[in-house]
Order: structure tokens, then C-alpha cells, then sequence
């Protein structure tokens, strides 16, 4: 690269074609990024990417089921022979497990008689699909001069606040999948961040907080503009920013 080329920034959003994951890829891409929105309907992603682009930003969409090892290695592939590398990852694509319910009515997450087989779905999704996709696409990632992973967790997933019988997570139902799904995300992401730390890479979990969306039956009072902020901050911090941490929109949100 000569001091004449612009390096022309990449953002990769899994889950991106609404919600959160939606709203975070238009910021970046109002920020300048091209961004790559990822999503398993083919249909839905192009008709987000198109939005995008309707609203003057560049916008590709890329099929990428988390929980489909094939796709995820297809994407990478695509990302690498059309743009050569990647310097921002969302890794936004999460289920709840409960359907579209809102978390103080997922009665069938209480674990003294929760469905193994949705505790091995939700972290197939939230844990281990995150970890398919950071592994495929960290390659691309260290040929940025600043590359940046971003996790979407939830304070749900916070052992400091859910353990609080007076806390602001008091009114919850007790969860076996969902809120230890974004717990081991916690975990994941300073693992990943003591692994990276020597490269450059900055990794960071987002609290977006309670955000209408379809994941909570859009009971929530935030909007998806509002929620993707704290993503958009994490993923567009300066060389000398944190990681290892877990933040939302106000500061840093407790372990």
C-alpha cells in the first residue's frame, strides 16, 4: 500500500439483515465502512444491503448461518477475494430459545426443568457459532492496521447483577440458556482479548440494552439506533481503547 491508497475500512455484522445487528451496519456504514451484512435468508439480507445502500452507504449482503460451519467458511472465502481483508467483526446473530417472548416470560428456561436440547441450541448460536466465525474470519482480520471484534452480550448475562436479589435483573425468571449464553460470551470475548492483545486486536462485549426488538416480543423501550451505539463505539475505538471489557452505552457493565 503507497501513501497514495486509502484503506478503505470493512465491518462483517452477523445477524445483520434487522435489530440491532441491522441498525449497527447502517452507522458504520454512515461512518464510511463498507459493510458486509450478514444473514442466513438470502432475501433478507440483500433487501437490508439495499436499504443501506439506498441511504448513500456500501452495503453487500453475505449468507452466513453461525450454527453452518459451510457457510461460515464460504463467506470467509468471499470476504477475502472481494475485499482481502476485514477490519471490524459484530458478532450480533443471537436466539433466545424461547421464541419471541420477552425474558420474564420464558418459563420453559428455568433450570430445574429446562429442555437440554434448547440449552444446546442458544449456545450453539450465542457461544460456539460466535467462536466459528471469529476463527474463519481472523486471518483477514490481522491484515488490518486496526482491526476490532465486537460481541453483542446482554446484561442478562451479567453473574454481578443477576445475583442481585434487589438489582435492576430482580424481576427476571431464572434462565438455563439465554442469560449463560451471554455469560460464556462474557468469558469468550477476555479470552479472545488476552489471546489477541499482542496482535493489535481489540476485543469487546456490547450491552446494547433492552431494545425493542424481535427477540423480546419488542417489549423493550430502547430503540435499535439506540442499542447499536454502544456496538458502534466498541467497534471504532482508537488504537489506545479497552479490551477485555464489557460496556454498554453509559460505561463499563459489571461482570
Amino acid at each position: 500500500m503507497n501513501e497514495h491508497t486509502t484503506h478503505q475500512k470493512v465491518a462483517l455484522i452477523t445477524g445483520a439483515n434487522k435489530g440491532i445487528g441491522r441498525a449497527t451496519a447502517e452507522q458504520l456504514a454512515a461512518l464510511g465502512m463498507t459493510v458486509l451484512i450478514g444473514a442466513r435468508d438470502p432475501r433478507r439480507g440483500e433487501e437490508a444491503a439495499a436499504a443501506v445502500r439506498r441511504a448513500g452507504g456500501d452495503a453487500h449482503a453475505v449468507i452466513l448461518d453461525v450454527t453452518d460451519p459451510a457457510t461460515v467458511r464460504a463467506a470467509a472465502r468471499w470476504v477475502e477475494e472481494r475485499f482481502g481483508h476485514l477490519d471490524v467483526l459484530v458478532n450480533n446473530a443471537a436466539i433466545t430459545g424461547s421464541g419471541q417472548v420477552s425474558p420474564e416470560d420464558a418459563h420453559d428456561q428455568v433450570p430445574s426443568s429446562v429442555d437440554l436440547d434448547m440449552v444446546r441450541a442458544v449456545f450453539g448460536t450465542n457461544v460456539f457459532g460466535v467462536i466459528a466465525v471469529t476463527n474463519a474470519l481472523l486471518p483477514l482480520l490481522r491484515r488490518s492496521p486496526a482491526p476490532r471484534i465486537v460481541n453483542v452480550s446482554s446484561a442478562a448475562g451479567s453473574l454481578t447483577l443477576a445475583s442481585d436479589p434487589d438489582g435492576p435483573l430482580a424481576g427476571l425468571l431464572a434462565s438455563a440458556a439465554y442469560s449463560p449464553s451471554k455469560s460464556a460470551l462474557n468469558a469468550l470475548t477476555v479470552q479472545y482479548a488476552n489471546e489477541l492483545r499482542k496482535d493489535g486486536i481489540l476485543v469487546n462485549a456490547a450491552d446494547p440494552g433492552f431494545v425493542d426488538t424481535d427477540i423480546n416480543n419488542h417489549t423493550g423501550y430502547l430503540s435499535t439506533a439506540q442499542g447499536a451505539a454502544a456496538v458502534v463505539r466498541l467497534a471504532t475505538l482508537d488504537a489506545d481503547g479497552p479490551t477485555a471489557g464489557f460496556f454498554g452505552e453509559g460505561g463499563p457493565v459489571p461482570w
